[in-house]
């Protein structure tokens, strides 16, 4: 309860301003602080943040920073069975610098991929460390089994599952023309804030094209512990799945 109520003991702590403080609706705050993970009702020291709240901010700025820096643990993918490749990116800092670069594979690649992964599939799975490593590492093994399972159960073929080091997005689009997959999905880790550096995405399009516009993609996003779970959220793939290839559409060609 400390977190969310500002108090008597708070102000001879930390100095609060009294005629400020004193303006706080207690259970109005606990019940916006319960409903979001913003950073809502801190209460503040004179015009500053409270001591408390300024150094959760630091931390959660690290994590962030640790996540974008960070590289996917390759037991994760190994042990799933990902089929590994690597955009024309060489580095942490030219990923960062260079997003061009990190939606483009060599000719050497590209002719690896042809050569080992399965052609002709109705889905194609990719999974990307994208801008958090942390998000593959903790959320991949929940949700990936539940993808494999229900596309299964549904009797569509699967494809190699490809994992992409530097990835964007974009790297799907040319997987995809490269496989002539119906469906192309990329797991990827989102832009990490302030709230969680887990956060996983899923962008997923029919007939997935370097030459369509980025509104072909459809996107589910949010996906870790405090958002929407991976498991749940594997189901929801599968559901859009099927959609997707019900409808031959994708993005906002989509009317849900």
């Amino acid at each position: 309860m400390e977190d969310y109520l500002i108090d008597n003991k708070y102000e001879e702590d930390l100095n609060y301003s009294a005629s400020t403080d004193k303006q706080v609706d207690n259970e109005a705050c606990l019940m916006l602080k319960q409903a979001t993970p913003a950073r809502i009702c801190l209460g503040r020291a004179g015009n500053r943040y409270k001591t408390s709240t300024y150094l959760r901010l630091r931390a959660d700025h690290a994590v962030a920073m640790d996540a974008v820096w960070s590289n996917v643990d390759e037991n994760v993918v190994d042990e799933l069975g990902f089929f590994k490749v690597q955009t024309l990116v060489k580095d942490k800092e030219q990923y960062i610098t260079r997003p061009d670069l990190g939606k483009c594979f060599s000719e050497q690649v590209i002719k690896y991929i042809k050569e080992n992964c399965i052609k002709d599939v109705d889905v194609q799975i990719i999974a990307g460390d994208g801008l958090s490593s942390p998000a593959i590492n903790t959320n991949l093994k929940e949700i990936y089994p539940m993808i494999v399972d229900g596309v299964k159960a549904k009797g569509y073929r699967l494809g190699t599952p490809i994992f992409v080091k530097y990835a964007r997005v974009a790297t799907m689009d040319k997987i995809s023309e490269d496989l002539n997959a119906k469906v192309t999905l990329i797991l990827i880790g989102e832009r990490p804030g302030l709230a969680t550096g887990e956060s996983m995405s899923c962008y997923m399009a029919y007939e997935a094209s370097s030459k369509k516009p980025e509104s072909q993609r459809t996107v589910i996003s949010n996906i870790h512990k405090n958002g929407m779970p991976p498991v749940e959220a594997g189901a929801q793939i599968v559901q859009l799945i099927e959609i997707l290839l019900k409808e031959k559409k994708s993005g906002i060609e989509l009317k849900l």
